[in-house]
């Protein structure tokens, strides 16, 4: 068996990539009260909101009042994703202690999600880092259809590499590798790593996998094999893309947290606190938890407060 990292950082997206693709957009009092509930989990990094056009992503509409009012816990990054200056400006007025910027590995993803080439889009973060670098803020960065793109088919794992690559040398710290769709397999993931970690260090490299196909855990599995130990999530498994079609919603946090657990890889993050997050969220929006973990538990306390009665 291969050695498995000893410790993982979860960053939680639940706040932002998990409520972009709502119907109906969630107040920005309710979001920050869900990113104060995740905060208080023992996570250490959430992306509490997005600064874009609020034509193109009206669920994110209001994301500086988000950060004005969430209750900051000193150890915990609170991130925004900042697509162009403008919203690198947002975000700096807002007090957000990192940015995010994205690109994808696939032609057709990047006209469909931000209307320009890859080459176009990493042109466009140019002046975006720049701004960064003056402020010292820090920038995450992350590549889309790492395995397969609804537009272009199947992306192949140099594509991904030289693109993860290019936000690397422009200053990323650290970029996060998104199965978009959620069609990758292990063996598809392994090898986009290695192509990957040909380019960039392993140790600035992230995961970010979506569950369409029931293949998010063991594709982290397998990350974690190969030395990967930065997990995206969502609480209650929220999610979904509004320019992926048929794209579900990202791995829930519950569940990657059951299986580091299992694996005796620690996260700092309290089971308990995580499921009132997910608990409230759910209740907000009306909807179910897509976690197998959340489910599981709350079915396992119904039955311990049934046999308490007895």
């Amino acid at each position: 068996m291969k050695m498995l990292p000893d410790s993982v950082r979860i960053v939680e997206v639940g706040a932002r990539d998990g409520l972009q693709n709502l119907p109906t957009p969630a107040a920005p009092e309710i979001r920050a009260q869900l990113v104060d509930l995740l905060s208080q989990s023992g996570l250490q990094h959430i992306e509490a909101g997005s600064f874009v056009s609020s034509n193109h992503v009206p669920q994110m509409a209001g994301s500086d009042q988000v950060f004005q009012v969430i209750k900051r816990q000193s150890d915990v990054v609170y991130t925004a994703l900042t697509p162009n200056l403008r919203g690198m400006e947002d975000a700096l007025k807002s007090g957000a202690d990192e940015a995010a910027v994205f690109a994808s590995a696939s032609e057709g993803f990047s006209q469909k999600n931000i209307n320009c080439s890859i080459a176009e889009s990493l042109k466009r973060f140019e002046p975006v880092m720049e701004l960064a670098r003056q402020n010292n803020m820090p920038v995450r960065g992350y590549v889309s259809c790492i395995i397969s793109c609804p537009y272009d088919g199947a992306t192949t794992p140099e594509q991904v590499a030289e693109v993860t690559k290019a936000l690397y040398q422009m200053g990323c710290y650290e970029v996060s590798l998104g199965d978009t769709v959620g069609t990758g397999t292990p063996l598809q993931i392994k090898k986009v790593l290695e192509a990957c970690c040909r380019k960039v260090p392993m140790a600035h490299l992230a995961a970010h996998y979506h569950n369409t196909y029931g293949q998010a855990l063991a594709n982290i599995y397998a990350s974690l094999e190969e030395g990967l130990a930065v997990v995206d999530s969502a609480v209650a498994g929220l999610g979904g893309c509004p320019y992926a079609p048929g794209a579900s919603g990202n791995v829930a946090t519950e569940d990657v947290l059951y299986l580091m657990t299992g694996l005796n890889i620690k996260t700092g993050v309290q089971m308990e606190k995580l499921l009132e997050a997910a608990a409230f969220i759910c209740q907000q929006l009306g909807i179910g938890s897509r976690s197998n973990t959340g489910l599981a538990l709350k079915e396992q306390s119904k039955r311990t407060i049934k046999q308490d009665r007895i």
